[in-house]
């Protein structure tokens, strides 16, 4: 009897296709992490600043004492009740404090086997939280006046951010990121994806000055001067009019830790070219961190009104 060869590739992407957990993405050769929030946080945490070798918390940097922890969140909402997740019952929501400039953020801790391509994939929805009578600013905010369609509560949302910290073997540590900036802070649209064109300020930086900081300072790059788009082109995304309806997004993004670089974005239909977007280093190298692999996914009001991002579930991969 003819037996017939199928090539790894082919027969891998069949059993990928087969699975409809998996075939909502498009990952590399390699899975590292399939992260499904149905089934719980997968190992994503708060991010905490730190601290003293006594385990003193008050040494944390002021700005990194409140990002507050992810949660399993079923999305209820006042109206609806339970709205659930794209994939099931529970997403994971990272939710801010109704306080103007407050950053929450959700961290995944892992290390590079090797060099070589990595990509982030997910399925995110963003909301500002709904207002009642009670909690209510009124039907205008920022460029919107409630006229049965628009809804004031899209002004309100701020940013969301994904973003990884790397340590090569060599030491050399480095952030790629990339931002979705819903609102300036004076809660005008703008709808764009940006980068920071500095490293994130350590807390050996922030050691001796934190008298000087905002418990609410943007911690990925703090200077509004020192963010930058990655190209002239708004992004709308679907909204849906109103806090309690959620409409899921596709997000893919590629960089490689040979070259220390960004490839590229994709976020439903658009394709973001990120060759061109500077990854700057840390001046001093870091022992302690080989291999560092960290993702990270933040929020950050820039109203005050709660901010939440929710991930139904991601999914890293590489071409190792």
């Amino acid at each position: 009897m003819e037996t017939t060869h199928v090539p790894a590739d082919d027969l891998r992407r069949a059993l990928i296709a087969a699975d409809p957990r998996l075939s909502k993405f498009n990952p590399l050769p390699r899975i590292l992490a399939y992260d499904e929030f149905n089934t719980g946080t997968h190992g994503w945490c708060e991010l905490i600043g730190n601290h003293d070798g006594h385990g003193n918390l008050d040494t944390v940097d002021v700005h990194m004492r409140d990002f507050r922890p992810p949660q399993l969140s079923a999305c209820d909402f006042f109206d609806i009740g339970t709205h659930g997740a794209m994939s099931g019952n529970y997403a994971l929501k990272i939710a801010t404090r109704p306080a103007t400039g407050h950053t929450a953020v959700a961290i995944r801790r892992l290390t590079m086997a090797q060099r070589g391509v990595i990509q982030f994939e997910t399925y995110f929805t963003y909301k500002g939280e709904a207002a009642t009578e009670e909690s209510s600013l009124g039907n205008s905010f920022g460029d919107v006046e409630w006229d049965g369609n628009l809804h004031p509560s899209e002004a309100q949302f701020g940013a969301f951010t994904v973003a990884t910290d790397l340590c090569d073997g060599d030491g050399i540590r480095y952030h790629c990121v990339a931002r979705y900036q819903n609102t300036d802070l004076d809660n005008k649209f703008t709808r764009r994806w940006i980068y920071p064109t500095v490293p994130e300020p350590t807390p050996r930086e922030n050691l001796h000055n934190q008298e000087n900081l905002s418990p609410t300072e943007d911690f990925t790059a703090p200077d509004p001067k020192d963010w930058r788009p990655i190209d002239d082109k708004p992004q709308y995304l679907c909204y849906n009019e109103v806090p309690t309806k959620v409409n899921w997004h596709y997000l893919r993004w590629q960089f490689d830790t040979r070259t220390r670089t960004n490839i590229e974005l994709q976020v439903n239909d658009r394709v973001m070219d990120m060759r061109h977007v500077p990854v700057p280093q840390y001046a001093d190298k870091y022992e302690g961190l080989e291999n560092l692999l960290n993702f990270y996914v933040s929020v950050r009001t820039h109203s005050p009104v709660r901010n939440f991002l929710f991930l139904d579930s991601a999914l890293i991969s590489v071409d190792w």
